[in-house]
């Protein structure tokens, strides 16, 4: 079986690391090499690819954001990480491996031969269906996104959850604002609520979710309401049905 592979990983020692050790693999081919994520979806997007070595901890996005933005078209992945014991439990309990650094050679061999075993007994479809599991299993574990794709200009834009000004519903659609420009995004207001840190966000009106350190100011309005202002100026209206929610996320009664 080829293995068209691609190398990600932000630390060069670990690239060629894994690059000396597939030259002892039969059939398999370094296509690429990528120091950040966001290269990597470019370079996965770009390339017929049977394995991609994908490292956790990057600087720019990590390998589970990379995983997001590509969906069904990732192809078969083994992680390298150099700690998360949680992370590891899901990758077992999904059958998607992976590598602990410094990684040695006994353990790759031993990852070669289980990504050809499952590719010799599994369709893409499986596969895919394996990393969705293991992604809602990590976020289970209480984590919350740190990027959201979108898909912006012909390309995937992964907007930085702490660069989100506030997010407005368009139809079936939402408007991501973020350091001045608009990402729209096919997605409910209520399933992207359920990603984002209720520590850090707070659903202000059915229409408008914002970050709590945007708001810089309410100002009472007519019988009661009161209108949010955020830090770039713009005013939204605190809808009655949310002001509980906004009440106890600032920790007092409005």
């Amino acid at each position: 079986m080829p293995l068209r592979t691609l190398i990600v990983d932000d630390e060069p020692v670990a690239r060629r690391r894994l690059r000396r050790l597939l030259r002892h693999v039969p059939d398999a081919e370094v296509i690429a090499e990528c120091g950040e994520g966001r290269a990597a979806i470019e370079a996965i997007d770009g390339q017929e690819l049977d394995l991609v070595f994908l490292d956790v901890q990057m600087p720019d996005i990590n390998g589970f954001d990379v995983v997001s933005a590509l969906g069904s078209r990732m192809p078969p992945v083994i992680f390298v990480t150099a700690f998360d014991h949680y992370a590891r439990q899901a990758f077992d309990v999904h059958a998607v491996d992976y590598l602990l650094k410094p990684v040695t050679e006994a353990r790759f061999q031993d990852a070669i031969a289980r990504v050809r075993s499952h590719a010799a007994r599994e369709d893409a479809r499986a596969l895919h269906q394996r990393l969705d599991a293991m992604m809602e299993a990590l976020r289970s574990g209480g984590s919350y996104v740190a990027h959201i794709p979108v898909r912006h200009a012909g390309r995937i834009a992964l907007v930085q959850v702490s660069d989100i000004d506030r997010i407005q519903a368009a139809d079936n659609y939402v408007t991501l604002h973020a350091g001045g420009r608009e990402y729209l995004l096919r997605e409910t207001m209520a399933k992207l609520q359920q990603s984002l840190d209720p520590r850090r966000f707070v659903r202000i009106h059915r229409s408008t979710i914002v970050p709590l350190d945007r708001v810089v100011e309410l100002q009472p309005s007519f019988k009661g309401d009161l209108v949010v202002v955020l830090r770039d100026g713009t005013r939204v209206m605190l809808g009655r049905a949310y002001r509980a929610a906004v009440e106890q996320a600032l920790g007092r009664r409005l």
